[in-house]
């Protein structure tokens, strides 16, 4: 088991080494200079879309799901865990800079979630059963040709692997951790309700889970940003002391202190990218395959839609957690992971600030696994047809009460490299088929801008 880790261990260096965060950055940087900033410029009409979004009109009613709901499924996959276990994580290792780097991540990732939703509205196609079907895999295919048709095939084995990691056994794992330290339940036990539960919602397939989606992403999200914003505002006088921290120590180290064991510039980078990406899943193609499902017949708008979810995820949520454990000083001592989030809560809010914090990551955890076993899904049947996957169903229910009960370092190390592995074909894809995310978008806002002066 030890060699495995360390070989493991030693391809997670490989794959998240500087290479990997400058094509991450650089090709979210490359799409919003591209699209000139019209994500960030836009964000307010994606708001007002997705609002408009919430049933789809008679007349744009290919898919399956409306584009709200499209959104929330997206985004049940990415408020998961890395909102509350992962800023934590990544503010442990690289120090309070670490945010910086999580919220550049964001900004530039919102052009890649954009560009990623354009081309999987415009490439999807419609399965033997009926379905819209699309992601990475299928805009590969079909934008790019027959042959690159390999890389496509190359992300639907890494995304179905993936999933068990990042969108199952480390989500089960962390809920059995923090209901077991606040509830003493047995890790066993929240394995079995999970998995009854997950299986519950999965026999209904996109439809069920878009329902359940849109009912609790938005409750919970609310929720937890409430309850963090009452947590700052008992500690706002450290909140401006907050904010330097973040700035200083995104490009100057940070010295030992506490429980804190001081962290180079290279690692808050390296742990805010990686952590961000974990969180917000831009670039990793993993959000385009759940709006590929959405009524619309418009890629530009569904894409404006999706941006929202890196903003959501990252700049809303995320940051949350990341100045609540900054402000509490809980970051200095020496906890990490879910954990450390806890006790920055209770300490801003004695009594209930831990129980908020595991409550809150139980349902992020479960609608994470609902939104990922989406992805795996599309990802078989792109592989093997739809015959494949009600075992994979079967197999996604069973890991659950696995991942549950055994060692999260490990998972977190496998689900971590993986990531990588997804990323690459689609971020090669995002760049080879830019120029098609370029012409639609522009082409869009001239006939909205050409039917404003008319009207």
């Amino acid at each position: 088991m030890e060699a495995i880790e360390n070989f493991i261990g030693t391809v997670n260096g490989l794959v998240w080494g500087p290479p990997m965060l400058v094509m991450i950055l650089g090709v979210g940087l490359f799409l919003s200079l591209g699209l000139k900033l019209m994500p960030i410029l836009k964000l307010g009409a994606g708001f007002r879309l997705m609002w408009k979004g919430r049933s789809a009109s008679g007349a744009e009613s290919d898919g399956e799901i409306p584009p709200f709901q499209a959104l929330m499924t997206a985004l049940s996959a990415t408020v998961g865990t890395g909102n509350i276990a992962g800023v934590a994580t990544a503010v442990f290792l690289g120090g309070p800079g670490a945010l910086f780097w999580m919220w550049l991540t964001a900004l530039v990732g919102m052009a890649t979630k954009y560009s990623e939703a354009v081309l999987a509205v415009r490439f999807r196609e419609v399965d033997e059963r009926g379905a819209h079907v699309g992601g990475p895999m299928y805009y590969i295919r079909n934008g790019l040709g027959k042959k690159w048709a390999w890389l496509g095939v190359v992300f639907a084995i890494f995304a179905a692997i993936a999933g068990f990691g990042i969108g199952n056994t480390v989500q089960a794992n962390s809920v059995a951790d923090v209901l077991q330290a606040n509830f003493n339940m047995p890790t066993w036990l929240t394995g079995v309700i999970l998995m009854v539960l997950v299986g519950m919602v999965l026999i209904g397939g996109i439809r069920r889970i878009g329902h359940v989606a849109s009912a609790l992403v938005p409750l919970m999200a609310i929720s937890y940003v409430l309850v963090g914003l009452v947590a700052l505002a008992i500690n706002a006088d450290q909140i401006p002391a907050a904010f330097g921290l973040v700035f200083t120590h995104a490009f100057s180290p940070v010295a030992a202190e506490g429980g804190f064991a001081g962290a180079a510039v290279w690692a808050a980078i390296r742990f805010g990218v990686a952590r961000g990406i974990f969180s917000n899943e831009a670039g990793l193609g993993s959000a385009p395959i759940a709006h590929a499902a959405a009524q619309t017949k418009n890629p530009v708008t569904q894409g404006m839609v999706a941006m929202l979810g890196t903003f959501i995820d990252t700049i809303i949520v995320c940051s949350i957690t990341g100045l609540v454990i900054i402000t509490s000083g809980a970051w200095i001592s020496g906890e990490t992971g879910a954990a450390l989030t806890s006790l920055a809560f209770e300490s801003g809010l004695p009594g209930f600030g831990n129980y908020v914090v595991a409550i809150a990551l139980a349902i992020f955890a479960f609608t994470t696994i609902l939104g990922w076993s989406f992805y795996g899904e599309r990802c078989v049947e792109f592989l093997f047809g739809v015959k494949a996957i009600v075992p994979y169903r079967v197999l996604w229910i069973l890991a659950i009460p696995v991942g549950a009960t055994i060692n999260l370092g490990f998972i977190w190390l496998v689900a971590d490299t993986l990531n990588a592995m997804m990323a690459l074909p689609n971020l090669i894809a995002l760049l080879l088929l830019s120029p098609v995310v370029f012409k639609l978008t522009r082409e869009h806002f001239e006939k909205e801008k050409a039917l404003g002066v008319r009207g």
